[in-house]
């Protein structure tokens, strides 16, 4: 094993393999936010990854572009989940089209780490709205971690055989109050005799009303903010649910408009 910029980015069938979602769900809840709400057909995933939910949003008739920073995820999108466009973007700041829907799941919406960077996402999601269109989104809550530390106590072990070889990962996240994020390192080791990977990464911590004040700022409606379910909660969305009316669990989803003009 190498020490690539970040073994899963780098590499998006491990990716794949270590975060499989044979039923499209969080492709199905997207779908089921955006019918709900009367979104257009045109759609940017941004943050796509690995394109599993651009392919998906596509498969069900609409008009989508998937962007993200990662060259290797997107040139796996176009090759293994074709139909969307997929167009190389920072979500700190990008200019892609225009559309009905800006959607950004699986917390990418929380690399943004800074307000600056968070002002900068929004900025662009607002250049990137025709009037009325949707912003939806799906990331860790930050709230959850007042007072509680049980995905903070001990450190979470999984593997995965990708290639032939076993991949183990020990993941810990700790809490940087000062820089309000949720810091990660990921541990890999291979049972090939390669050395360990050490990974560090982040997530800012958005507290629900923190989120309200930043969308509202920013010209858009919140719809929907909620705590689940979702494609990540426990248990998971199912089609026909509606969302709930807490924000208390460790996810966060929203449903935003922007405002058309007066």
């Amino acid at each position: 094993m190498t020490g690539p910029r970040n073994l899963l980015t780098d590499h998006p069938e491990l990716y794949e393999a270590r975060f499989p979602d044979p039923d499209r769900l969080a492709g199905r809840w997207t779908e089921d936010c955006l019918r709900r709400h009367g979104a257009g057909p045109r759609v940017l995933d941004m943050g796509c990854g690995t394109g599993r939910d651009a392919a998906y949003l596509h498969g069900v008739g609409r008009t989508v572009t998937g962007a993200d920073l990662s060259e290797a995820m997107l040139a796996h999108a176009r090759t293994h989940h074709p139909g969307p466009a997929y167009v190389h973007a920072d979500l700190h700041g990008f200019d892609v089209g225009r559309f009905d829907a800006v959607v950004c799941l699986d917390s990418a919406l929380l690399y943004c780490h800074t307000n600056a960077q968070l002002d900068a996402f929004l900025t662009s999601c607002r250049r990137a709205l025709s009037p009325g269109g949707l912003l939806v989104a799906e990331l860790r809550n930050g709230a959850y971690f007042l007072g509680r530390t049980d995905l903070l106590d001990t450190p979470t072990a999984n593997s995965v055989t990708w290639q032939g070889t076993v991949h183990r990962s020990t993941t810990t996240l700790t809490v940087d109050r000062t820089a309000q994020l949720l810091r990660r390192v990921r541990v890999w080791t291979a049972d090939d005799g390669s050395e360990p990977v050490a990974q560090h990464s982040a997530w800012r911590l958005l507290f629900p009303q923190e989120l309200r004040h930043l969308l509202a700022a920013h010209g858009f409606e919140v719809l929907e903010l909620h705590d689940g379910p979702g494609p990540r909660t426990e248990p998971p969305w199912q089609a026909g649910q509606l969302p709930g009316d807490t924000a208390d669990a460790d996810r966060l989803h929203f449903v935003a408009r922007l405002h058309s003009p007066a």
